[in-house]
């Protein structure tokens, strides 16, 4: 009796033997095709069957809304989700939405919706005639954004005005090239203990809207003088070659500057530190 036998299997059946140490083999595979394939097959039918059956159950849906007056836009958009909803059931997709995305589009509506109650509690307090506000609410947070050095310029700016600056170019006069941008003696004038910092200085007082780079000289052309006399001046000017010239600028408080110093750094007596020297 063959193996077959042995082991209570009908004639005319094929079993395929898997052997314990490896996959099956070639031969194994061919000769399990034509039932793998009668599987898929069956499958295949019955998630055909399934999605055209669901067509077929939308069409007259969509047939009995339009002979009723309802809407036939809706009535498709239904129908299309839950022919969606078999083809991933089929193949084995989850439909499952993104958090990360929902989570990021509520942020944004919730954001939005807070900025428009903070917008409309402003405009409230602007037509409350018993509301008083004495000072912006933005200085409590430039006080924090400046370093010391910068609240002495900018209490020197208030109590002397505007201070010269030059820019130093080289080449004719509409075929320039700068050399060097922004020279000033603030930072020794206002008695800064790092003089090395001045422009990040000037750069962080222009950044919160203290202070201009004006592009208009002061009307005194004098006190340009001792600014282009300075050897850092000197030293551009003599990098830049024969045709190398200064540029007069300004740099001056703006209206939002001024109003933050006669607020936040009032002149009054000078502070002990204001008269000691450079380090």
């Amino acid at each position: 009796m063959s193996d077959g036998a042995d082991r209570g299997v009908r004639p005319g059946r094929e079993l395929v033997r898997v052997e314990p140490d490896g996959p099956p083999s070639l031969g194994d595979l061919a000769r399990a095709a034509p039932g793998l394939a009668r599987i898929a097959a069956g499958i295949g039918w019955r998630g055909a069957n399934r999605i055209v059956g669901a067509s077929a159950d939308g069409a007259a849906r969509v047939v009995r809304a339009a002979a009723s007056g309802e809407s036939t836009a809706q009535v498709l958009q239904d129908t299309g989700a839950e022919l969606r909803a078999y083809a991933r059931d089929l193949l084995g997709v989850d439909a499952s939405p993104r958090p990360a995305r929902g989570s990021a589009a509520r942020f944004d509506r919730d954001s939005a919706a807070a900025l428009r109650n903070r917008g409309e509690e402003l405009l409230r307090r602007s037509a409350d005639v018993e509301v008083e506000v004495d000072s912006h609410p933005a200085y409590r947070r430039i006080l924090d954004a400046l370093a010391p050095d910068e609240a002495r310029i900018l209490r020197f700016l208030a109590g002397s005005g505007p201070q010269p600056s030059v820019d130093i170019r080289a080449g004719l006069p509409l075929a320039s090239e700068l050399v060097s941008q922004g020279r000033t003696m603030i930072g020794e004038e206002a008695g800064c203990r790092h003089s090395d910092r001045v422009y990040a200085y000037l750069n962080n007082l222009h950044r919160l809207g203290l202070i201009w780079f004006s592009r208009e000289p002061l009307r005194d052309p004098r006190r340009y003088q001792v600014l282009e006399a300075q050897p850092e001046v000197a030293a551009a000017l003599e990098e830049g070659g024969r045709l190398a010239r200064t540029v007069r600028r300004s740099i001056v408080l703006t209206p939002f500057g001024e109003d933050f110093c006669a607020i936040c750094l009032p002149p009054g007596e000078r502070h002990e530190a204001d008269t000691e020297p450079l380090r």
